[in-house]
């Protein structure tokens, strides 16, 4: 039986290595084994999660793809669906009924942001395993968003605070980079890179700078856990 095709302009490697902006590569020197997520933002009480077993837990097999055109296939994840999570704030924290956007701040001080209409889709998740095994450093710990619709910088790791939102507006991608390469989406399957840029030109520089970033991110991550 062939294997399903990728998404335009992807390729595939073995295994899902530690991957992201060189801003945020050396920033790992926080608690990583303790959860202290944040929920505030348009809520009428704000709060801190400290502990997922409140939700109902599942486990997912889904491709992972990074904007710089690789894919992992079958990333088993365990965790809770956003959408359960959602539930659970508008209940306990009176999340504004009008809400249009959340923003994923992460312990490393990166953060993005996805419409809630895209968060609450069956497969989104927040994840606190891998493959079986507790979530780890390398890969997001405590907590890291999973949608695997969307390109892999939207999937925040060690995840510190979830903001609601009702203007998006509000919300500027991680300092210092440019706004043009955050899409408001990042749809996989309409290669939907960055904003303004078309896909086609944004592939080759991506690429290039695939192999650098992996490198910084591994080097400090190898200092991290020498420790």
């Amino acid at each position: 039986m062939s294997r399903r095709p990728l998404p335009p302009g992807q390729h595939e490697r073995p295994h899902l290595e530690r991957f992201g902006l060189g801003w945020f590569a050396d920033r790992l020197g926080f608690d990583y084994q303790t959860l202290n997520l944040e929920i505030d933002g348009d809520v009428a009480k704000v709060g801190c999660l400290h502990d997922l077993q409140v939700l109902p837990r599942i486990t997912q097999q889904s491709d992972f793809h990074c904007v710089t055109t690789w894919s992992v296939r079958d990333v088993t994840w365990s965790g809770v669906r956003f959408r359960d999570f959602y539930d659970f704030c508008v209940a306990r924290h009176g999340v504004a009924q009008d809400v249009v956007r959340v923003v994923l701040h992460g312990l490393d001080g990166y953060r993005s942001a996805l419409p809630i209409a895209d968060l609450l889709a069956d497969d989104v998740l927040l994840a606190d395993s891998l493959e079986g095994q507790p979530l780890p450093l390398a890969h997001g710990a405590p907590l890291r968003l999973v949608a695997p619709a969307h390109y892999g910088y939207k999937s925040v790791k060690h995840l510190q605070r979830i903001e609601f939102l009702r203007e998006p507006g509000r919300y500027r991608f991680a300092f210092p980079y440019p706004q043009f390469i955050d899409h408001p989406r990042a749809r996989v399957a309409l290669e939907e890179r960055a904003r303004w840029w078309p896909a086609w030109l944004l592939r080759p520089f991506y690429q290039l700078l695939a192999p650098l970033a992996r490198r910084r991110s591994r080097k400090t991550l190898d200092r991290h856990t020498d420790r």
